[in-house]
C-alpha cells in the first residue's frame, strides 16, 4: 500500500530543508512498496512546489531534486499503482484547476465515478487516470462556494466513500497540513517545532516518539505548534465534526520495529493486515468485475491457473464458478498448463491468479491460451504488471505489499475476488453480503485464533508430519493450511482430500500423528465425520478448523478452532487464517523466520 508523510514545521526545527526531510521519510516507508513517488511543499509565503515522477525515491532525487525545497508544510507519497498504471501524471501528489490544493492518497474511492462526473459538468478538467484526483477537485469545489480551507477539506472528505488515508496542503493556508482516515491506516506524530502525519510511524521516528492512531473518519489539521483532531459525521443537513480529545502514547521502537508496526516479522503483521486488505479489495470489485462477470456467462470452458498458493486461490476460484454460476470450471497448475491448454479455443476463458503478475509459467500460460483464441482474464496485486499487461481482461486485488515470502493477505485477497466474480456472473446477492461481512468477521477470529494458535504451536513444534484434510471447497483450504505449515518451519505437511485419506495416508497414523481437519459448512463437515472417526481410532492427534454450529467435528476433536458460520465461499478466505497462525508460531518456535524461507523466493520469473 502507499505510503504517506506529511509535516508542518517551523523554519528551521527540522535543521534540513523540509523536501529532504520528506525524501527520507518517504524512504523509510519504502518497504511498503511503490511504483512512483512524489511531494508538495508550501513556503511561507503561499507558493506550492510539486515534483513527482514515476521511479525510486534514489531515481526520482537525482532527477527532481526534494532536497532542495524548503516550506513551512508539505506532503510526501510514495504510489502503490490501483486505478491508473505507474507514470509521472498518475504519480501523487494531485491537484486542482488553480494548483492552490496538493492531495496525497492510500486506498480506494468507492464512488470516484460519479464525483468526476459530477465535477466534470461544472468545469473541472482531469487529467489523471487516478480516483484521488476528485479529491483537490472537490476541495476547489467547496473553496470556490466560499468555505474555508479547512472547511472545504472536510466537507471534500465527507463526500467520499471507500477505503483513505488522506493528506493535503493548500497554498491558501500555508503552514497547515490536512487530514483524514477511514480504513486505511494514518498515524500522528508529535514533535518540538514540527508535527506529522503519516502511513506507518517509522516515516517520522528520528523526530518523535509521541504518537496517536487516527481511528475511522477522524480528521483534522497540524500546524507546527498545534495539532487538531475531529470526529467527522456527514449527514443529510450538511458535515458536522466534533473535538476530539488527543490519545498520544509514547513507544519504544527501533526504527526496524516500527517498519513492522510492532511487530517482530513481517508475516504476523501481514497476517493481522488482512481484515484491511479483504476490505480494500472488497471496495475495488464492484467497478471492476461487471464486464468480467459478463464474458464469464458465455464462456464455454473456463480455466484457472495458479502456482502455490495462487493454485489453491484458483481451485477455489473453480469451486466458486461452478457451484454458485453453473459454470464448468477447471483449476490448473501453471506448470502443469501446457497439456490442458491444447483443448482451448475461441469461446472458452482462462483466469489467470498471481500475486505479482510476473509468474514466469503462468505468463506463458495466459500467451499460449491467447495463441489458440481463448479470452484471458488477470488476476494480480500489481497494477501493469506483466499478466495483467498480456490479458484481454484484468482485476486487481487491493490486499497492498506482501513482504513475507510466504503469501498470507494476498490469498485471503484471491479468494474473496474470485468468489465475489462467481457471485456475480451467478447473480447471488447472498454471496456477496456474505462477502462483506468478512473484514470484520477477520478480526474476531485473528483475536479469537491466536492464543490457541500459539500454544498449539508448541506441540506442534515438536512433530515431524502432519497431514491436513477437507472435503469440497475446505480442501483447498487445507491444502493451503498444509503448505505454509512446510514452507515457513519444515516441518513434512500433505494435504488430501478427506475420502482419499483411507487409500494409502493413513498407513502412516500412529498415536500422537497431527491431523488437522478444515469444514466450511455442514455440507463438506457432515461428510469428514467418518474420517475424523477412522483417524481417532488410529490414535491420531486431531485438529479442527469448523464452524462453531458444526459440533459433530468439533466434539470428536482433540483441539479446536470454532469459527463463525458463514457461506463457505467467504469462509474460504475466513478459515484460512488459523492456518496461518498455525504454521507462523510453529516456525518460531523452531527457531526460523519465517520471513525467509530457504531455497524460497517471493515471486518465480524463471521456468
Amino acid at each position: 500500500m502507499c505510503g504517506i508523510i506529511g509535516i508542518a514545521s517551523k523554519k528551521g526545527a527540522l535543521r534540513k530543508p523540509l523536501g529532504e526531510v520528506i525524501r527520507e521519510a518517504l524512504k523509510r516507508l519504502e518497504y511498503r512498496g511503490y511504483d512512483s513517488v512524489g511531494f508538495a511543499v508550501v513556503n511561507e509565503l503561499g507558493v506550492l512546489f510539486i515534483r513527482k515522477s514515476k521511479g525510486k525515491i534514489d531515481d526520482v532525487q537525482a532527477k527532481l531534486a526534494f532536497n532542495e525545497f524548503d516550506g513551512v508544510s508539505g506532503v510526501g507519497h510514495t504510489r502503490w499503482a490501483t486505478h491508473g498504471p505507474p507514470s509521472d501524471v498518475n504519480a501523487h501528489p494531485h491537484t486542482d484547476c488553480s494548483g492552490r490544493v496538493a492531495v496525497a492518497h492510500n486506498g480506494i474511492i468507492e464512488n470516484y465515478a460519479s464525483i468526476r462526473e459530477w465535477l466534470a459538468g461544472r468545469g473541472h478538467r482531469f487529467v489523471s487516470e487516478t480516483d484521488t484526483e476528485v479529491i483537490p477537485h472537490l476541495i476547489e469545489e467547496f473553496k470556490r462556494g466560499g468555505a474555508g480551507p479547512y472547511e472545504a477539506f472536510k466537507a471534500a472528505v465527507a463526500r467520499l466513500k471507500g477505503a483513505f488515508a488522506i493528506v493535503a496542503v493548500d497554498a491558501d493556508a500555508p503552514g497547515y497540513v490536512f487530514f483524514a482516515r477511514n480504513t486505511s491506516p494514518l498515524v500522528l506524530g508529535f514533535g518540538e517545532g514540527a508535527n506529522f502525519v503519516a502511513s506507518d510511524i517509522p516515516a517520522f521516528l528520528p523526530y518523535t516518539n509521541r504518537v496517536m492512531v487516527l481511528r475511522d473518519w477522524e480528521v483534522g489539521y497540524l500546524t507546527p505548534d498545534e495539532v487538531v483532531v475531529e470526529e467527522l459525521m456527514p449527514g443529510e443537513d450538511g458535515v458536522e465534526a466534533n473535538r476530539v480529545s488527543l490519545r498520544v502514547r509514547v513507544i519504544e521502537w527501533t526504527p526496524q520495529m516500527a517498519m513492522k508496526g510492532g511487530y517482530p516479522h513481517y508475516m504476523i503483521k501481514e497476517i493481522h493486515e488482512q481484515p484491511q486488505a479483504i476490505a480494500a479489495t472488497l471496495a475495488g470489485l464492484p467497478d471492476q468485475v461487471g464486464a468480467v462477470a459478463e464474458a464469464l456467462k458465455h464462456a464455454d470452458k473456463v480455466v484457472l491457473i495458479g502456482a502455490g498458493t495462487s493454485y489453491h486461490a484458483s481451485f477455489l476460484g473453480a469451486l466458486a464458478l461452478t457451484n454458485i454460476a453453473g459454470l464448468l470450471a477447471v483449476p490448473v497448475i501453471a506448470s502443469e498448463a501446457r497439456w490442458y491448454l491444447r483443448g482451448l479455443r475461441e469461446g472458452d476463458v482462462v483466469i489467470a491468479v498471481s500475486q505479482s503478475g510476473e509468474t514466469i509459467d503462468t505468463l506463458l500460460a495466459v500467451r499460449e491460451a491467447r495463441k489458440r483464441g481463448a479470452l484471458t482474464i488477470a488476476v494480480s496485486n500489481v497494477v501493469d504488471s506483466a499478466i495483467p499487461r498480456e490479458s484481454d481482461m484484468s482485476i486487481y486485488t487491493r490486499a497492498g505489499p506482501e513482504i513475507g515470502v510466504a503469501a498470507t493477505k494476498t490469498f485471503t485477497a484471491q479468494v474473496v475476488t474470485l468468489a465475489y466474480l462467481a457471485a456475480r456472473a451467478g447473480n447471488d446477492a447472498r454471496v456477496i453480503e456474505a462477502l462483506k461481512e468478512l473484514p470484520d468477521l477477520a478480526e474476531a477470529v485473528i483475536v479469537e485464533s491466536e492464543p490457541l494458535a500459539r500454544a498449539l504451536a508448541k506441540v506442534m513444534a515438536e512433530k515431524q508430519s502432519a497431514f491436513y484434510l477437507g472435503r469440497g471447497p475446505a480442501y483447498p483450504v487445507a491444502m493451503e493450511g498444509a503448505l505454509k505449515l512446510k514452507e515457513v518451519s519444515y516441518l513434512h505437511a500433505e494435504a488430501y482430500p478427506a475420502g482419499e485419506s483411507k487409500h494409502g495416508p493413513i498407513a502412516l497414523v500412529e498415536e500422537g500423528f497431527p491431523v488437522v481437519f478444515t469444514a466450511l459448512s455442514r455440507e463438506d463437515g457432515g461428510a469428514l465425520v467418518s474420517n475424523v472417526e477412522e483417524m481417532a481410532a488410529r490414535g491420531a492427534w486431531r485438529i479442527a478448523v469448523a464452524p462453531r454450529t458444526l459440533e459433530e467435528v468439533l466434539g470428536r476433536a482433540d483441539v479446536r478452532f470454532p469459527m463463525p458460520p458463514t457461506s463457505p465461499w467467504a469462509a474460504a478466505a475466513l478459515y484460512v487464517i488459523p492456518h496461518q497462525l498455525l504454521a507462523y508460531y510453529t516456525a518460531v518456535f523452531r527457531g526460523y523466520d519465517p520471513d525467509k524461507p530457504r531455497n524460497l523466493a517471493k515471486t518465480v520469473t524463471v521456468v
